[in-house]
């Protein structure tokens, strides 16, 4: 291959940025020209391309988001945008495809490989919800901040013996406010996954404040069927009064700011490994993390699969809430 394209699509995610470095760097080194695209699979349809050298991503390996921006393009599922990708693509002269993004990104990816565009795909979502992959680009960063977060709500709910709900991001996948609860010793945790009614919630509290418990912490998932507010208007509505229920959405402050040491390896070992395989001509595959390597898995057993969470730490979760 003498040119390649590297794209980041779907929600961004921290390290974002090291994983288009290491594909970038891993591809000049060889030889190969690189040409990033702007706002995903939205400017790959209109050629929104501009080339990249191994001096143009330079001092972004620490940057949160992606220097190369991303746009959610149900377009590009019709027949129809993807074929105006492929001509984007063959008028550029680009011969292969680097995919930075989750499950809806590597949908998109298998679509432009069944049609015979060699492209490979870097696991990168927050949600950590990609099936194939153990931990994905973003992740960790994301829940560190959450948990820091937590522990800082923590120290006030002690202070005035109060109960915070705490929403985290994940509309289908739990693993964020899963993993940040553990971490973060909330007394209930609500996924969709482990999807609690409010009259549960309130059972667990209450059975807490009979333990002695003066302040509490719920996490819940933006993507549970009772999200934050709904949790905070039933317990303030619930006439119970030993908690003072309070409520703060983290939203979008979890994809932001700099990534954390692993995400910045993680992005740097998935992207460059996609990367050397793309141009040795193995294709249609997601990279992710499996048993701690970079491993390709192909995007056929990938997409449309869900991710379940981890059997072990839903059961720890029943017993840390003790």
């Amino acid at each position: 291959m003498k040119r390649i394209a590297v794209l980041t699509s779907g929600g961004d995610a921290p390290g974002m940025n090291a994983a288009i470095r290491a594909a970038t760097r891993t591809a000049v080194e060889r030889g190969v020209e690189v040409i990033g695209v702007r706002q995903g699979y939205a400017g790959l349809m209109h050629g929104d391309f501009r080339r990249l050298t191994a001096r143009d991503v330079a001092g972004i390996i620490e940057l949160g988001g992606t220097m190369l921006e991303s746009k959610r393009c149900p377009e590009f599922k019709t027949p129809e945008g993807r074929a105006l990708a492929i001509a984007a693509l063959h008028k550029a002269e680009v011969e292969g495809v680097i995919v930075i993004g989750g499950d809806g990104s590597q949908a998109g990816a298998y679509a432009l490989s069944q049609e015979g565009v060699a492209v490979n795909g870097v696991a990168s979502t927050i949600d950590n919800d990609l099936y194939g992959s153990e931990m994905t680009i973003g992740v960790d960063t994301a829940l560190n901040i959450a948990l820091e977060a937590i522990d800082r709500l923590r120290t006030t709910a002690f202070s005035h013996r109060r109960l915070f709900v705490v929403e985290v991001m994940g509309r289908h996948c739990g693993y964020l406010a899963l993993t940040a609860g553990l971490a973060g010793g909330a007394e209930v945790i609500v996924t969709p996954e482990r999807d609690l009614a409010p009259p549960t919630v309130l059972e667990l509290l209450h059975q807490a404040h009979k333990r002695g418990k003066r302040h509490a912490i719920v996490v819940v998932a933006e993507g549970a069927q009772t999200n934050g507010a709904g949790l905070l208007k039933y317990l303030q509505e619930s006439g119970e009064t030993f908690f003072e229920p309070r409520l703060t959405i983290l939203g979008h402050v979890q994809r932001g700011g700099h990534p954390g040491a692993f995400d910045r390896l993680l992005a740097t070992r998935l992207a460059a490994r996609a990367t050397d395989l793309l141009l040795r001509g193995e294709v249609g595959n997601l990279i992710g993390l499996c048993h701690g390597a970079a491993t390709p898995i192909p995007l056929a057993d990938v997409v449309g699969k869900i991710k379940p969470l981890p059997a072990e730490l839903l059961a720890l979760a029943e017993t840390m809430q003790l």
